[in-house]
């Protein structure tokens, strides 16, 4: 037996892998400590009660014979997609059909598994920091992986390839730096991409947290996005989904890949709508019911104002972290339409080191921003997840160590 050796390029560890090992060393070192954990992106307010009272309504369902759901459709019920179709795209002007739409178990998954569909031969354009899985994903299938690198120096706005690339992918509200793009920055990589024949995967998974109006919700806004981008939603942060799982990705009809075409097979049959489709019914067995109902929820009247009540509360904790930490003399980015805070490191420190003054001075747990790649060393990634209280206290004891 041989093993697939573009496994072996990987780092040892996932980065949040790392860091949890890290932290259960000096845990076990250090049994007193109250640790603060600021790092991974992970919620911590409660599900809303509408989201709470659709899982129990769908738990009965379960229980008796005559409602008792098994596989459901690997695309989605039609409840769902509907009510993404009319809430997420429809309310802004925004012509996305349902059968567009492919609910998932959340937006990492599809951002790691969308590129199957794509040659090995294909060259990929990421950001620089990056969500990890971005990278992982065509590491393990031996893809060519072009950086863009984002720094303070650029206002975190990648300039375009110099080479050709076919993938491009971006995320904005951008995680790890909580930066973001104006519509016409957008329409640039949009129109970057139209005349190029490249494909932007475009992550969203923040745009419930954006609060200013010249920031787009979704790359569907911009003129000719569905003939070159794929977008990839999630309810982990905007409605507390992380431990129940569901999110959605977006593929157009009108994505298709050119360089696929060959004399053999029409051009219909290489639609990445078709595709995907294929690929779904093939690998994936549908997201749980309970978990589409609960998502369901969060699009009736009071579903809405509860989840934004969510989102308000993490941003104010942003807020918060963004002010206390200027105040410190830190420099801070993001924080404004993201809840991410991008930390430069004081001193010349580098990411790691900083992340140890910060667990072992003030046990408090961030994110190296090495770990987001080489644009990212020299900073931390803060996350507004956290409690009102921890925020306040984590806050607190970073001034008092200084």
């Amino acid at each position: 037996m041989q093993i697939n050796e573009c496994f072996l390029k990987l780092s040892s560890n996932y980065l949040f892998a790392d860091i949890a090992k890290r932290v259960k060393a000096f845990k076990a070192e250090h049994p007193e400590a109250d640790v603060i954990s600021l790092g991974i992106g992970d919620v911590t307010q409660p599900l809303a009660p509408a989201v709470v009272e659709a899982l129990h309504k769908a738990a009965d369902e379960m229980a008796s014979c005559a409602t008792f759901r098994g596989y459901g459709p690997e695309q989605g019920y039609d409840f769902l997609r509907n009510a993404i179709v009319e809430h997420d795209f429809r309310a802004r002007g925004i012509n996305v059909a349902a059968d567009e739409i492919f609910v998932s178990d959340g937006a990492k998954s599809d951002t790691g598994n969308f590129q199957e569909l794509l040659s090995s031969d294909c060259v990929v354009a990421v950001t620089d920091p990056v969500y990890p899985v971005y990278v992982d994903s065509n590491v393990m299938t031996a893809r060519c992986i072009v950086t863009l690198p984002c720094t303070a120096e650029n206002g975190f706005v990648p300039a375009f390839p110099q080479e050709h690339v076919d993938v491009i992918y971006l995320c904005y509200p951008n995680n790890p730096t909580g930066t973001t793009l104006t519509k016409e920055q957008l329409k640039a990589w949009v129109d970057y991409a139209l005349a190029t024949d490249a494909l932007i995967f475009y992550d969203a998974a923040y745009e419930a947290f954006i609060r200013h109006d010249d920031i787009p919700h979704s790359i569907y806004e911009i003129p000719g996005a569905k003939q070159c981008a794929v977008e990839f939603h999630s309810y982990s942060k905007t409605a507390g989904f992380t431990g129940v799982r569901c999110g959605y990705t977006v593929v157009p009809k009108e994505v298709k890949s050119e360089r696929m075409k060959s004399e053999v097979f029409n051009e219909t049959q290489y639609s990445l709508n078709q595709l995907w489709n294929r690929r779904q019914c093939t690998k994936f067995n549908g997201t749980s019911y309970l978990s589409q109902r609960a998502a369901e929820a969060i699009y009736a009247p009071e579903g809405k104002q509860q989840i934004q009540k969510t989102i308000n509360y993490y941003m104010q904790n942003a807020t918060l972290m963004r002010k206390a930490l200027t105040d410190m003399g830190f420099t801070v980015y993001g924080g404004t339409d993201a809840p991410y805070i991008w930390v430069k490191t004081p001193k010349c420190m580098s990411s790691w080191e900083f992340f140890d003054w910060m667990l072992y001075s003030a046990h408090v747990v961030c994110t190296p921003g090495a770990g987001f790649g080489s644009s990212g060393e020299g900073y931390v990634r803060l996350t507004a997840f956290g409690t009102h209280e921890n925020t306040e206290k984590a806050l607190r004891r970073i001034d008092s160590k200084l």
